[in-house]
């Protein structure tokens, strides 16, 4: 007899007791494993059959693949020798938040697909603002990524005068539209490029401003740019500041930003996709001085909240405008509820929407305002310690930017050796060679022409002993 229903409750009972225990192995063990992944291209799908099975599996055979194909094949981003990129941390509320998140599959589409979707993320949306000490007045609402934040704003700021006539028109073959330019710092994200080129703006009419010794947009060079292209017939119509750049983590000056996009009339949105979360800490809030002047703000707790991926919180003080950039209501989707409620898929191209407040919200609630700040000042001050090591080795060790949260770039220069192209192969090298030994893992980028190391910091279970190990592989892969 054919089975044509879901396995049974008590079936999942026993499995979910099992991979609880797993999990809570894997996160207390997770160090026994290699970092980075060390497969080789291909083989994981060569563990695996070429055709689905026609006849159903048992859940403990399933369940067995986790140690036999899936843990070999990751690269471990909870482990505390995760210092690439930007290090994050699935937390154990957060987990816990995504497994009942899962198990209630709902769809944060309209209010009435279910309300707890949607004024849970109203509230934690509002914590948030809160937790970083921003004024009154922010609309937010949670997004998979930044770059989809960003595309969003960036939305919004087209739609901003509607007399452009976009929503209707489009942009293509049209004589009666001048070209739109967007600006943004050099160490800009290139998600602004991508939401350029998706938005239909173009990667041409992305105009990168210089910046300063301290790798920060200039004022004065954006005023430049801007007069230059409105001299030329072009459109200014947006500004991303950058709270937390990826390269070196540097804060752009956003009072100064902000008023000449006031005096400008351009929409003025700050990714602080990283740098925004240390807002929680309130003596570093003056870093952010002008955030009240922006329109949008992007902050990704699956960064440095402790919110496992993903979750992007996109603020904005005109969400009248992001929605009439989005909204588009099918007669099947037309409730009673009317303007008594938010109906989250009116801002933004999503229709099925996760209910991704849930795991916010349970790590909010389970680590305190207050512990979320301690946990980030902690970081940063793990950051400063090691930034101290390199300054005081010497010997070729050099710092090569400011350190303004938890995230280091520096490298080493063998006595004697000026060529930049033998320098990057030198650090390259060291790169290589610590990333080999499973215990660490650190990313590189580039400052101008000068080809740096990385060690960010964010991972709850990284530790000072982790990065005394980290920089003690580094001593000896110079060596």
């Amino acid at each position: 007899m054919k089975t044509t229903s879901d396995l049974a409750p008590e079936e999942f009972a026993r499995h979910a007791h099992r991979l609880a225990d797993w999990i809570a192995a894997y996160l207390r063990d997770v160090e026994r494993y290699p970092v980075l992944a060390t497969t080789v291209p291909g083989a994981i799908r060569a563990q695996l059959p070429t055709a689905p099975p026609a006849a159903a599996e048992s859940l403990d055979d399933i369940l067995a693949d986790l140690d036999r194909v899936v843990l070999p094949g990751a690269t471990h981003w909870n482990h505390p020798g995760f210092l690439a990129y930007f290090a994050n941390t699935a937390s154990v509320p957060g987990i816990l938040g995504e497994l009942v998140t899962a198990a209630l599959n709902l769809n944060a589409m309209l209010w009435r697909t279910s309300p707890v979707a949607t004024e849970l993320e109203q509230v934690v949306t509002d914590w948030l603002r809160q937790l970083f000490g921003m004024g009154d007045g922010w609309f937010g609402m949670i997004t998979d990524t930044a770059s989809i934040s960003t595309m969003y704003a960036l939305a919004a700021a087209r739609e901003r005068d509607p007399a452009l006539g976009i929503r209707q028109r489009g942009m293509a073959g049209r004589a009666d539209l001048p070209r739109l330019r967007v600006y943004c710092s050099e160490h800009a994200h290139s998600s602004v490029d991508k939401a350029a080129m998706t938005l239909g703006l173009g990667l041409e009419n992305v105009v990168h401003i210089a910046c300063d010794g301290d790798f920060r947009m200039r004022p004065d060079m954006l005023t430049r740019a801007i007069l230059a292209d409105r001299a030329q017939g072009f459109r200014p119509m947006a500004v991303v500041a950058t709270a937390g750049t990826t390269s070196m983590t540097s804060v752009d000056p956003i009072a100064d930003i902000g008023a000449i996009c006031q005096r400008e009339s351009l929409w003025l949105h700050v990714d602080g996709a990283y740098g925004g979360s240390a807002m929680a800490v309130p003596e570093m809030r003056p870093m952010f001085a002008g955030l009240e002047l922006a329109d949008s703000l992007v902050v990704n707790p699956h960064k440095w909240l402790f919110t496992p991926m993903d979750c992007s919180v996109l603020f904005t003080r005109q969400p009248k405008v992001l929605r009439r950039a989005f909204s588009l209501v099918p007669e099947y989707l037309t409730t009673p509820d009317g303007d008594q409620v938010v109906n989250y898929m009116d801002y933004g191209l999503q229709l099925g929407r996760r209910f991704r407040a849930l795991k916010l919200w349970m790590v909010v609630r389970a680590f305190g305002t207050d512990g979320i700040a301690d946990r980030i000042r902690h970081h940063c001050q793990l950051a400063q310690h090691f930034a101290d090591w390199v300054r005081v080795e010497g010997k070729g060790w050099q710092v090569c930017a400011p350190v303004p949260f938890s995230t280091i770039c520096f490298r080493h220069v063998p006595e004697g050796e000026t060529d930049e192209r033998e320098i990057a192969e030198h650090n390259e090298g060291i790169m290589a060679r610590v990333n080999a030994s499973g215990e660490i893992f650190i990313s590189h980028t580039k400052l101008g022409d000068q080809y740096v190391l990385r060690v960010a910091i964010g991972n709850l279970r990284t530790t000072e002993a982790t990065l005394d190990r980290a920089w003690a592989l580094l001593r000896g892969a110079v060596r």
